[in-house]
């Protein structure tokens, strides 16, 4: 007689086939990767078929687990679709989001709800990350960066941004000198430390607009991350070059305005990496659709022509 085999080996083997082990299997579970293994074993037993090898220390799905695992992946998504319209949590997708830590800080958390409003309930991880990041000991299942960090995994450019000088209205106007509105402003300087990739400088800026200083450009406040510098901008404390992407919001409801015109391009595009793994999950497919939608919003708005 043939035995059905436990709901809970073959949730087993579908993470750990998708995640490709057990020990990313067991934390995505919340279970021990013993457990993970165990479970797995049970299940071969029931079915009378070996469903992964070991080949240096690595497992490696037989060509009766690779027959299995998109069938499973399927119908345990339609699980989830089934819960979710019942008003059931059980199978609520889980999505880990890795972003710059600014971006985390403010810029994307703001904008959570209105990805929850339009596309139902999720177990989002958000988090802020420096690069490298580690994808599979974290399970990430999106990384937004700044660069192609990660051309080993599908990785796409989505967005090219600028950085403008930004300060608060309360700013504009005052301590101009010669005709130049940025000469007697302080100034508010973003460094991303010796780790971090090549930020604008105010000599960048100046130099490439033809513009005047009118005193040393490397005086005053200094920030190591863009969000820092952003919100002291906001304080009325100076006057900070800031990536469009982030500052673009605060120009169009007037908490930051433009000082004076022109921009400087960033060397390097916004980029988007979806791990294999991840890339057929619904949930995963939506998150990226909504994403790069913001994101592009936030660097094409017209408060920065």
């Amino acid at each position: 007689m043939f035995t059905s085999p436990s709901l809970k080996g073959l949730q087993a083997f579908e993470a750990a086939a998708r995640a490709g082990s057990f020990v990313a299997a067991a934390e995505e579970l919340s279970v021990s990767a013993a457990a993970v293994s165990q479970l797995i074993r049970t299940l071969e037993e029931q079915m009378g078929r070996k469903l992964f090898q070991r080949v240096n220390r690595r497992v490696v799905l037989t060509e009766a687990g690779v027959e299995m695992l998109p069938r499973l992946t399927v119908a345990f998504q339609e699980i989830g679709s089934v819960s979710r319209e019942l008003g059931g949590d059980a199978f609520r997708p889980r999505l880990v989001v890795s972003v710059p830590p600014s971006m985390a800080m403010g810029w994307l958390s703001q904008r959570l709800a209105g990805f929850v409003e339009s596309h139902g309930a999720a177990d989002i991880s958000l988090r802020g990350d420096d690069d490298p990041v580690p994808f599979d000991r974290e399970l990430i299942d999106i990384r937004l960066s700044y660069g192609p960090h990660y051309r080993e995994h599908p990785t796409e450019d989505i967005a090219r941004d600028a950085v403008y000088p930004v300060c608060a209205p309360k700013l504009v106007g005052t301590n101009k000198v010669d005709g130049e509105p940025l000469a007697g402003l302080p100034l508010i300087h973003t460094d991303w430390g010796p780790t971090g990739a090549s930020f604008p400088s105010w000599r960048n800026w100046f130099e490439a607009t033809n513009a005047q200083s009118g005193r040393g450009v490397r005086r005053g406040l200094s920030a190591n991350s863009s969000r820092a510098a952003l919100d002291l901008a906001i304080s009325g404390l100076g006057v900070t070059l800031a990536q469009g992407i982030y500052c673009a919001e605060a120009v169009e409801d007037g908490r930051l305005v433009r000082p004076a015109a022109g921009a400087i391009a960033l060397r390097q595009p916004y980029c988007l990496t979806i791990p294999e793994r991840s890339a057929t999950r619904d949930v995963v497919t939506a998150f990226r659709d909504w994403l790069v939608g913001e994101c592009r919003r936030a660097v094409g708005s017209p408060a920065l022509r």
